[in-house]
C-alpha cells in the first residue's frame, strides 16, 4: 500500500559521523518533490529505528543485526588508535596490536560490536585487556582523554572531530571497518530505490584525515 501510494516523505538517519550529504543532495535534486528529512542515531539504534519506522534507511557502520534488513556495503574505512596526547604511543607513525597488548579498551553491552570493535579475541587467541563499560561515544572520549583507555575507531575524516586533547595512529595489520546502507527487506518505496542507487554511486571512502589530532566517536 505505501509503495502503490507512492510516497514523498522519506526519513535518512544517519551514524557515527558518517557523510550523508552527496546521496541526500542528489536525491533532492532529482525528486524536488520529496520531503526528505535527516535523522541522526546511536550506534545501538539503527536496526530498532528501521524496524520501529522511525528512519526509511539508514547509514551505519557494522557489525549491525541484519534480521529484516537489506544491508548494502558502501565502502572501507581504516580503524586507528585513539590515545590521549600525552600517551606513550602518540606521535608514532603507526602501531600494532602488540603496541596495545596490555592497554585496556572500553567495552560495549553489544557482543558483536564489542568484539568488533576492540579486536577480542586477538588474532592469537588472547583476550583483549578489559576496559570500563560505557553507554555512550561521550563517555568513551572522556575514558580515554583522562588516561583509563585506549580506543579503537573509523578513521575517516568524517569520523573525526576536532579535540585537542586526543590523537588518532594508524592501526596496521586489522580489518577496516565498513560503512553500510540499510533498509527495511520489504521496503520497496521508490525513494527508499533511489536513495540506495546514489549512495552506492556517491558514498565512497573520505582520504585520510591530513592531521593526525583528531578525536573520535563509535
Amino acid at each position: 500500500a505505501r509503495t502503490a501510494a507512492r510516497p514523498s516523505r522519506v526519513v535518512i538517519g544517519y551514524t557515527g559521523n558518517v557523510i550523508a550529504t552527496a546521496a541526500v543532495r542528489e536525491l533532492r535534486r532529482r525528486h524536488p518533490e520529496a520531503d526528505v528529512h535527516l535523522q541522526h542515531l546511536g550506534w545501538k539504534e539503527t536496526r530498532a529505528a528501521l524496524l520501529e519506522y522511525r528512519v526509511d534507511a539508514a547509514l551505519a557502520r557494522l557489525p549491525l543485526p541484519a534480521d529484516g534488513l537489506h544491508v548494502t556495503v558502501l565502502y572501507d574505512e581504516p580503524r586507528v588508535l585513539l590515545v590521549p596526547r600525552g600517551h606513550r604511543l602518540a606521535g608514532k607513525e603507526s602501531v600494532t596490536l602488540d603496541d596495545i597488548a596490555d592497554e585496556p579498551l572500553p567495552r560495549a553491552a553489544d557482543p558483536a560490536w564489542d568484539a568488533f570493535w576492540r579486536i577480542d579475541p586477538r588474532p592469537d587467541g588472547s583476550p583483549a585487556p578489559d576496559g570500563p563499560l560505557i553507554e555512550t561515544v561521550e563517555d568513551k572520549l572522556e575514558l580515554v582523554a583522562a588516561g583509563q583507555a585506549v580506543a579503537i575507531v573509523p578513521g575517516g575524516p568524517g569520523y573525526l572531530g576536532l579535540r585537542a586533547d586526543l590523537t588518532a595512529i594508524p592501526l596496521e595489520d586489522v580489518e577496516p571497518s565498513q560503512v553500510v546502507l540499510a533498509t527495511r527487506a520489504d521496503d520497496r518505496g521508490r525513494l527508499v530505490a533511489a536513495f540506495r542507487r546514489y549512495a552506492r554511486a556517491l558514498l565512497t571512502c573520505p582520504e585520510p584525515a591530513d592531521a593526525p589530532d583528531a578525536g573520535a566517536e563509535n
